[in-house]
């Protein structure tokens, strides 16, 4: 990732610059072509995916162990998680280390796109036809620009404790969305 992230598109930009300058701020990343974000206070640092040591009699969506400097953490694939198909590893591949309470925990994306700042009034609640247990996992949606992107609830979505849940609820949307594509 480099030092600098792109410059906002015109329709990206406000007119309000004290607002804009004040609002909090996030890291895009993707999955499967859908952009997400998390708060970028969350994140301890985004790295290229180095060698991850396999662990037997894990979940499906745990792809091993690796060492960042000394300390073991645990690496999640995202797209694993989400019930969506795995792809290899390529140059946009990173793991982004987030703190989840006093743990450390790696997770697989797509590519990472941009630290971008987002205003209260670019943010909206879930919708209420998202189902409550998922709705946890999910703080808002985001427009940026012509964008959307899924503000996920890291405590939440990577609590070991939720972990399962999550998985079993990405099944199943998966499964309801491919049964309703096939149909179409």
């Amino acid at each position: 990732m480099s030092d600098t992230a792109p410059l906002p598109s015109r329709s990206e930009r406000t007119t309000d610059k004290s607002t804009t300058a004040t609002a909090p701020q996030f890291v895009g990343f993707t999955l499967s072509d859908q952009n997400y974000i998390f708060r970028i206070e969350r994140i301890q640092e985004i790295v290229i995916p180095t060698t991850i040591s396999r662990v037997p009699e894990v979940p499906p969506y745990v792809d091993g162990v690796s060492n960042l400097r000394g300390t073991i953490i645990p690496i999640i694939n995202l797209r694993a998680l989400f019930g969506l198909s795995r792809k290899e590893n390529d140059a946009e591949t990173r793991t982004i280390v987030v703190n989840v309470g006093s743990r450390t925990i790696g997770c697989t994306v797509d590519s990472v796109s941009r630290v971008m700042r987002v205003p209260a009034e670019q943010m909206q609640p879930a919708p209420d036809s998202i189902t409550s247990s998922g709705r946890k996992f999910i703080e808002s949606f985001a427009r940026v620009g012509e964008a959307l992107y899924i503000l996920l609830n890291v405590d939440e979505l990577l609590d070991p404790a939720n972990l399962e849940e999550v998985h079993k609820a990405s099944s199943k949307f998966s499964d309801a969305t491919a049964s309703l594509s096939a149909n179409i």
